[in-house]
């Protein structure tokens, strides 16, 4: 089972991909989506678009977990990062993915062992679940954590992907293939 983990955020999204397979997690991939310095708030929610869909279209996943949205100080703050999270969820649903969501405090409890671990911990755990030699950076140890969390939850049972759905995603996958030559 492939496991597709997003950190949300509107300047850097977080993505980390890890596969369970005979009871172990593998590490396949992570990284961030980062915005271009000043660009505006339409271009940075069309490249976590894009951004999202490539990932999908070259790792693949059987399911993809989102970081719920945290009640910020600021409202504006709140307003950017819900669309952020809405640009990554239509990029999953349009890749035709079960779609999961998680809160940040149950990833960092699962992880690190408390729901108010800081950023260090949660990158060091992360490393360590999954052997990376180096430390990831902050957003992408995230959304490692929060495709770990998936897997150790056990909430796959029951989340299967369903024959359709993978034909969907390879519908989808050519069809993005087909317009990127013409």
């Amino acid at each position: 089972m492939r496991i597709l983990g997003i950190d949300p955020g509107s300047s850097a999204t977080g993505y980390g991909v890890v596969e369970f397979a005979g009871g172990k997690l593998h590490h396949v991939t992570h990284g961030v989506l980062r915005a271009r310095r000043g660009e505006a708030l339409a271009s940075r929610l069309a490249n976590i678009h894009a951004g999202v869909l490539a990932v999908v279209g070259e790792h693949g996943a059987d399911i993809a977990v989102v970081e719920r949205v945290f009640v910020a100080s600021n409202p504006r703050s709140a307003l950017v990062l819900g669309q952020a999270r809405g640009a990554a969820l239509a990029a999953l649903a349009t890749s035709g993915l079960e779609v999961a969501e998680l809160s940040a405090r149950e990833v960092k409890k699962a992880v690190a062992g408390t729901g108010a671990a800081g950023k260090a911990q949660v990158q060091d755990m992360v490393m360590r679940l999954l052997e990376l030699a180096a430390r990831p950076p902050t957003d992408a140890a995230d959304a490692l954590a929060v495709a770990i969390c998936q897997a150790h939850a056990g909430r796959l049972a029951g989340l299967g992907v369903s024959r359709r759905r993978r034909s969907l995603r390879s519908s989808l996958a050519a069809s993005r293939l087909l317009r990127e030559k013409s």
